[in-house]
């Protein structure tokens, strides 16, 4: 494994058991057997490496959510397929869902929060349109979709 990946992997462990504010570059450094000025090397700072992170993890979550997403006529099913995307990519992904979660509830003015947030708004974005693709057949929902979307993803992660 080259440097990068190996600090990722280890930023990624790290992050996901303590949380990204209880670990620090040193640390991360020091457990990936490479030395500070070669993680500023490739990531720039602690926050490049949590951007870093995120990119390259959240952009197969919210493929996968893209997919399981669309609507067919079946509400049920269609958030059924939904729920097993999250599940089946939190299952893959353990540590990274898990570090996304204590992202989402990290304090909101920290910078941590802010690129969770960005990145997180994509599935939110995905489910809301799932649910309003059924408006039609389902005209309760009109106007109330990101609602739902929140109500659903808060569900899945909860």
């Amino acid at each position: 494994m080259d440097n990068r990946s190996m600090i990722l992997q280890v930023a990624l462990e790290l992050f996901a058991t303590r949380g990204y504010d209880g670990v620090g570059v040193q640390e991360v450094a020091e457990a990936a057997g490479v030395t500070k000025p070669t993680l500023y090397h490739y990531f720039g700072s602690k926050a490049g490496l949590l951007t870093a992170l995120l990119d390259e993890q959240h952009e197969p979550l919210n493929r996968a959510l893209e997919r399981a997403a669309a609507y067919n006529g079946d509400l049920p099913r269609a958030l059924e397929t939904l729920a097993r995307a999250y599940f089946d990519f939190a299952g893959a992904h353990a540590l990274f869902y898990r570090m996304q979660l204590g992202l989402y509830f990290a304090p909101r003015e920290s910078e941590a929060w802010q690129q969770a947030t960005e990145r997180n708004e994509q599935q939110y974005q995905a489910v809301t349109r799932l649910f309003g693709a059924a408006v039609n057949d389902h005209g309760n929902l009109a106007g109330r979709e990101k609602l739902f979307a929140a109500i659903f993803i808060g569900s899945v992660n909860n």
